[in-house]
């Protein structure tokens, strides 16, 4: 029953963000041929020497290939800022942030361990994260045969590994906080709002050596081919203090 309860509480979001994600991977394999075919006139364009000129210029160098294009035009914009959204609102459905009082009685006052209930829908969430990171990443090595071009799938898999195991801390955070809160939208407003602040700071400190946005990017393997072991071990050990805390507060929730 347990199960049945969270898949039908996120159902929507997990599937409307499948197909999301999947349309995105699509549209970025068949644009590829026309971005190609752009780039003669992209490269003649001055860029000038500030900031922002700066930041297109590398842009422009990133995409020179396919690998580099995958890269900045999927799992650096559409797969780390969709997937961060979904992990987001899947984080902030069910418990007790169900938007109603007699869903919230009922569901505190099941016989079951609090710790299990949450537990059972922490593992949904997981799960339904851990298919949005993979599966509409493997379009890319299925389909770019078509246009052409080829992707490894070990390189597909390494991103979406680092994908869901940096990003899972924006789906616990969220989780702890819809223990917290009474409410859908509290929850989901802070945790949008951290990933905003995290994201502006990672722009600005760009010589920093930790981040979680360059983890789920997996920006070192790209660039060099090393993994961000530092920043997955940091992201994996802060998502299980976070759900711990989560545990903690919702077995010691009132009705």
């Amino acid at each position: 029953m347990l199960w049945q309860k969270a898949w039908f509480e996120t159902r929507w979001r997990f599937l409307v963000g499948f197909a999301v994600l999947v349309l995105l991977a699509a549209g970025n394999v068949f644009e590829y041929p026309d971005v190609a075919k752009l780039r003669p006139a992209i490269d003649r364009i001055d860029t000038g020497n500030g900031m922002i000129g700066r930041a297109i210029r590398n842009a422009i160098e990133v995409q020179r290939d396919y690998r580099g294009y995958v890269w900045f035009q999927w799992v650096r914009q559409n797969l780390t800022q969709t997937w961060t959204l979904f992990a987001v609102l899947l984080g902030s459905a069910g418990l007790v942030t169900t938007g109603a009082r007699r869903a919230t009685v009922f569901t505190l006052s099941l016989p079951v361990a609090r710790r299990r209930m949450l537990g059972v829908h922490a593992a949904t969430g997981v799960a339904e994260l851990l298919v949005l990171a993979f599966v509409p990443s493997l379009v890319f090595p299925l389909m770019s045969p078509a246009i052409g071009q080829t992707y490894s799938f070990g390189t597909t898999l390494v991103h979406a590994t680092c994908m869901f195991v940096a990003g899972s801390v924006f789906f616990t955070l969220t989780l702890l906080l819809s223990t917290v809160f009474t409410d859908m939208w509290r929850p989901l407003l802070l945790a949008c709002l951290f990933a905003v602040v995290v994201a502006i700071a990672e722009q600005v400190f760009v010589d920093a050596p930790l981040g979680i946005f360059r983890t789920m990017t997996a920006e070192t393997y790209f660039r060099t081919g090393a993994l961000p072991w530092v920043g997955l071990l940091t992201s994996a050990a802060v998502s299980l203090g976070l759900l711990y805390i989560a545990a903690a507060n919702f077995a010691a929730r009132d009705i």
